[in-house]
């Protein structure tokens, strides 16, 4: 690996570790794009590599930063952590077999849709706010396997799913479903998913995915020390942003591609 390569490696690392600290997602919705277009990697290893780095537990300093502010619900994130290994096997293997641009258009739709959705659930409502019921059993095991499919069709880590239905469906608040999606993610839950992805490509750049997780892992620390400054609303508001801003360009990609 060259020192330029190396080097573009810790920087896209760093960038999508802070991105994951801040908004609770894995990062490879970043970093699958910066290896891909940037340094020139081929767009089926960048995200067998995106996965790779996320079997590491490169997001502990974020999940102990989150822990220290906001309750981690641990019994849900075993539920997620089990339905997230049959959905990121699944999602590889699919990925082998689905057109990119019509899966791209797809994605990118449902992007768009859950900016909308995140960004009114952000706007302050009249009277008190309604009890939150604990989730039940079985909400983290589904939530969690529609996190993993997304992950292996995609190479992100799957908090761009699973951030936003902890909030609808499980009644986290924000910073909540955001510990709760990174300390799925400490588990090696994307192993499935890695083994597909390096079948098919032939094995992955093992040198490039340890750049990678460096800058990720210093990256992510100071994420979450961030997020632990924002109010929900802004942070929900922000996620928002970064939703239809992916979505956007996911779309224009698949329909210009």
């Amino acid at each position: 690996m060259t020192p330029a390569l190396a080097a573009g490696g810790l920087a896209s690392g760093l960038l999508a570790g802070l991105l994951s600290g801040v908004f609770g997602i894995g990062g490879g919705i970043v970093l699958v794009p910066l290896l891909a277009l940037l340094l020139g990697v081929e767009q089926h290893r960048a995200q067998g590599v995106t996965l790779a780095v996320l079997l590491l537990p490169v997001g502990l300093p974020a999940v102990l930063a989150y822990r220290r502010l906001f309750p981690i619900r641990w019994r849900l994130v075993g539920g997620l952590v089990a339905g997230f290994l049959p959905g990121v096997a699944s999602g590889s293997l699919a990925a082998n077999h689905i057109p990119g641009r019509p899966l791209q258009l797809l994605f990118s739709l449902l992007l768009l849709a859950t900016a909308l959705r995140t960004w009114r659930g952000a706007e302050p409502r009249p009277g008190p706010a309604p009890a939150r019921q604990a989730a039940g059993p079985w909400t983290g095991l589904w939530i969690g396997a529609v996190g993993g499919a997304l992950a292996g069709l995609l190479g992100i880590g799957g908090g761009l799913a699973m951030v936003p239905l902890l909030v609808e469906a499980a009644g986290l608040s924000q910073h909540e479903a955001q510990g709760a999606s990174l300390a799925t993610m400490l588990p090696p839950v994307g192993l499935p998913g890695v083994l597909v992805y390096s079948r098919e490509q032939g094995g992955l750049p093992w040198d490039l995915m340890a750049a990678v997780a460096a800058g990720f892992m210093a990256g992510a620390l100071a994420g979450a020390r961030v997020a632990g400054r924002v109010r929900p609303a802004g942070l929900s508001r922000a996620f928002a942003v970064l939703l239809a801003c992916v979505g956007a360009v996911m779309a224009w990609r698949s329909l210009s591609g």
